[in-house]
């Protein structure tokens, strides 16, 4: 697998809407980890044009990120929501698509790349024989002990591990009103179950920032450790100005259905505030919801943007994607052999 390949068990997180670049993504597989592409909101064509340039500046193996589709949510069940939004805000159309799955599966399985993660669902049996013959890896996202199980059982390689820290949509395979009645797992939590359900390699994701938070999910049993937010302030990546000053703001994070009508976590502002009772309805509420976020991106008003970030967001820093991964590379060693040379005491 490649995760036994790689230089530094770092795995760069397929930040969709912005962050993710080719040149983020090159950075970080120069560097020695691996790093993602995501093509979520994309077009299939879009997406090729950034694995085209990502070649172009790496030659290190990379991942393609995809969101799996869903069903469409019934009008009445988003309606009321958009319409009392519409009285203060500039609305767009809710609409349904797929993502451009199947054009996006024919192109990688004709020009296959790596690694596919896949994250809002499981790929049938058949799309993972697909990309298995192409020689790719399939990856899935998971934030449970069922979902770890129905996806090793329908073929994935490996498994993402998304703790309740995390930053962004939680990429679980569904997303119903009585889960906010529970608390997700957290990355550790969530790490040891998998560990002791499923046969396969786990890479850990939410919360780790730092190398003491990698080495931390090495210990309980991770291949690799999966960043997100502690890449977003790096020069390389296309996060916006507003969300960059943003992250350095010492501000809690929650988790919100307000934007997209699927839960994310981001930083805690009006908009979310304001709008507890969103209701899931993803993507139709994130196509009805881009003009208000374009609006207020364009007039740096940071109250009404979705400004997403994982639970440790002030631990990032404005450096370059490289000299981060080495950093963290390095601060993970030292933690591993501190742990080590540390006597353990008796109970």
């Amino acid at each position: 697998m490649i995760l036994d390949n790689l230089r530094t068990p770092i795995v760069l997180a397929p930040m969709a809407g912005g962050p993710s670049t080719p040149e983020l993504a090159a950075a970080v597989g120069n560097a020695g980890g691996l790093g993602f592409l995501a093509a979520g909101y994309l077009s299939a064509a879009d997406t090729a044009t950034r694995i085209t340039a990502l070649r172009e500046l790496s030659e290190a193996p990379f991942g393609v990120n995809l969101f799996v589709p869903g069903a469409p949510t019934p009008p009445e069940h988003f309606a009321p929501y958009l319409d009392r939004l519409g009285r203060n805000f500039p609305l767009g159309a809710a609409r349904f698509d797929t993502d451009d799955w199947d054009a996006k599966l024919d192109l990688l399985t004709t020009d296959p790349v790596a690694v596919i993660s896949c994250t809002f669902g499981c790929p049938s049996d058949t799309d993972i024989e697909r990309l298995h013959a192409a020689g790719s890896e399939v990856w899935v996202t998971v934030t449970s002990e069922a979902e770890a199980r129905l996806a090793v059982e329908t073929g994935a390689d490996a498994l993402i591990a998304q703790g309740a820290e995390a930053g962004g949509h939680r990429g679980g395979f569904a997303d119903h009103p009585d889960d906010d009645a529970t608390d997700p797992l957290t990355t550790l939590a969530l790490l040891q179950l998998l560990r002791s359900a499923v046969d396969a390699p786990i890479v850990a994701a939410g919360g780790i920032a730092t190398g003491a938070g990698i080495a931390g999910v090495l210990a309980a049993g991770a291949a690799a450790a999966q960043l997100g937010t502690a890449f977003l302030r790096c020069a390389e990546a296309g996060t916006s100005a507003l969300h960059r000053d943003a992250l350095e703001i010492d501000a809690p994070t929650m988790l919100t259905r307000a934007f997209s009508g699927r839960r994310a976590r981001g930083l805690r502002n009006r908009f979310i505030l304001d709008n507890p009772d969103a209701p899931a309805a993803y993507p139709e509420i994130h196509y009805a919801t881009g003009p208000l976020r374009a609006e207020a991106r364009t007039a740096g008003n940071a109250d009404a943007v979705n400004l997403w970030a994982g639970q440790v967001h002030t631990l990032t820093a404005p450096i370059p994607a490289a000299d981060l991964v080495r950093t963290l590379s390095e601060e993970t060693k030292a933690a591993l052999q501190s742990a080590l040379s540390r006597p353990i005491r008796p109970c």
